[in-house]
């Protein structure tokens, strides 16, 4: 490995060696697989303003679209309110089958399409260029949530980019270096449903900027200590 890296004009290698693996007499890099092109499953969850699509074969009656209401719940005629929220489309479908098996329906087979979503949502803060509630994907990550904000704006601090997530009912944050993802030094971190990204400001660029354009055009770089 290191001669390998070596012979490379003599420069060292910019990643840890334990993370780069090179590949004898590549000319380019490899296709993707089938799998390679899917990304992993991320159940998805509804949760409340959401709109689905509720489905009973041959029951037409009790079909239709509806959305969950701000708590979680969704009603439907003769079985009442059923708790939707935190259920992925199979397991409601399943506790709607259950209330109406043998009181109502005989053998009931239920669908549930999820039509929108407004609840698996990221919200990106801070220094991108538009902030704002972005969907989640099955393939969000840190690098395409930040993208999707339309990158990073002119005062952006790369290396001060946090994820907050509650896990279990408890706050974590995560701090990471854009920088250091995009030369590969780490993976792109997964982003999922209600993660808050909130990028840095670099205060020492904007005093920069706001001080260059106070002065006059210059011929020559212009060099300058920022306190």
């Amino acid at each position: 490995m290191a001669t390998v890296l070596s012979a490379c004009g003599g420069r060292q290698p910019l990643l840890p060696s334990s993370r780069l693996t090179v590949i004898q007499d590549a000319a380019t890099l490899p296709a993707p697989d089938r799998n390679d092109l899917v990304a992993a499953d991320r159940p998805s969850l509804i949760g409340p303003l959401d709109t689905i699509q509720v489905d009973v074969f041959d029951v037409p009656d009790l079909s239709r679209e509806m959305q969950v209401d701000a708590s979680g719940r969704i009603s439907m005629p003769l079985i009442g309110t059923i708790e939707a929220r935190g259920k992925t489309a199979e397991e409601l479908a399943n506790a709607i089958e259950d209330a109406l098996r043998g009181r109502y329906v005989r053998n009931p087979d239920v669908t549930i399409n999820i039509k929108s979503s407004v609840s698996q949502v990221v919200t990106i803060d801070g220094q991108v260029v538009e902030p704002g509630l972005y969907p989640v994907t099955n393939q969000m990550t840190l690098l395409r949530a930040i993208a999707s904000a339309k990158g990073l704006s002119e005062f952006a601090r790369q290396d001060d980019v946090v994820i907050l997530r509650a896990v279990d009912g408890q706050r974590m944050a995560g701090l990471y270096n854009i920088a250091s993802i995009r030369r590969g030094a780490y993976s792109d971190p997964p982003i999922y449903a209600n993660d808050v990204i909130v990028v840095g400001d670099s205060p020492q660029r904007r005093l920069f900027r706001d001080f260059v354009s106070l002065a006059p055009l210059l011929a020559a770089p212009l060099i300058a200590i920022v306190q």
